[in-house]
C-alpha cells in the first residue's frame, strides 16, 4: 500500500480513537442523567448522537474507499476491516446510551430504591471500564488486554442478572409498578448490550493482531458461578 493510503489509515485510526473517547465519556454521563432524571441533560445527549452517527458513517465510508481504491493486504487489510467493524459497534453503543436517556424521561418523577440505584451505577461503571479497556487494547495493540475484556464482561452480565432480580423483588413487594419495571429491565439490557459491543471491539483487536477471529460467545464459558462475582477484584 502506498504512502498516501498508509497515512489515510493512520488518520482513520486517530478518528476512531477520538470517537470512542467521546462515547467512553458519555457512559457515566448517561448514567447520571438516568439516576437524576435530568431532562435537560437527556435532551442534550440525545441531540449529540447525530454527530456520532455522522462520524462513524463517514469512517466506514473511508474504510470502503481505501479498500476498493488501494487494495490493502495482510495487516493493513485487517486494520481497515477492524476499524470498520469497531466503528459499527461504537455507533450502536452510542444509540444505546440515547435509549438510556430516553428511559430517564419515561420514569421522570419515580423514585428508585437505593438497591436499584446502586446497581445502575455499578452497571454504568463496568460498561465504561469495558469500553475503555477495549479501546486501550486497540491503541496499544495489546493482545492480553484485548483478551481480558471477555472475562470482564462476565461481571457486567452478573450485574445485569442481579438488577433483573432486584426489579422482580421490588415489583413483588409493591414498590414498583409494571410499566416502570419494564423500563428498568430495558435499561439493564442496554448496559449489557454496551458490554457486548465492547467485547466485539476487543475481538476486532484480536483479529487485527493475530489474523484469527475469536469465536462468538467464547467468553460465556461454563463453570463460572454467581458467587465468583460477589466480591470482584480488578474489574
Amino acid at each position: 500500500m502506498n504512502r498516501v493510503a498508509h497515512e489515510e489509515l493512520l488518520e482513520m485510526r486517530a478518528e476512531l480513537l477520538r470517537i470512542t473517547a467521546s462515547v467512553v465519556e458519555s457512559i457515566p454521563r448517561a448514567t447520571q442523567i438516568l439516576l437524576e432524571q435530568d431532562l435537560e441533560g437527556a435532551a442534550y445527549q440525545i441531540l449529540g448522537d447525530d454527530e456520532i452517527d455522522a462520524r462513524t458513517i463517514e469512517l466506514e465510508e473511508r474504510c470502503v474507499h481505501l479498500m476498493s481504491l488501494h487494495s490493502p493486504v495482510a495487516g493493513e487489510l485487517r486494520h481497515a476491516v477492524a476499524i470498520m467493524k469497531m466503528s459499527a459497534d461504537i455507533e450502536r453503543s452510542a444509540d444505546l446510551l440515547v435509549n438510556i436517556c430516553k428511559v430517564a424521561r419515561r420514569i421522570h418523577g419515580f423514585e428508585l430504591d437505593p438497591k436499584l440505584r446502586g446497581l445502575i451505577g455499578r452497571m454504568g461503571s463496568q460498561a465504561q471500564i469495558l469500553f475503555r479497556q477495549a479501546i486501550e487494547a486497540y491503541a496499544d495493540l495489546d493482545l492480553p488486554m484485548a483478551k481480558a475484556v471477555d472475562d470482564m464482561d462476565l461481571f457486567l452480565d452478573y450485574l445485569h442478572r442481579q438488577f433483573i432480580q432486584g426489579i422482580f423483588e421490588s415489583h413483588t413487594a409493591g414498590n414498583i409498578d409494571l410499566p416502570i419495571a419494564i423500563q428498568m429491565a430495558m435499561t439493564a439490557r442496554f448496559y449489557e448490550r454496551i458490554g457486548d459491543h465492547a467485547v466485539n471491539m476487543a475481538h476486532s483487536v484480536q483479529y487485527l493482531i493475530t489474523g484469527v477471529i475469536p469465536s462468538a460467545g467464547d467468553h460465556r464459558r461454563a463453570g463460572r458461578t454467581q458467587t465468583e462475582f460477589d466480591t470482584p477484584s480488578g474489574v
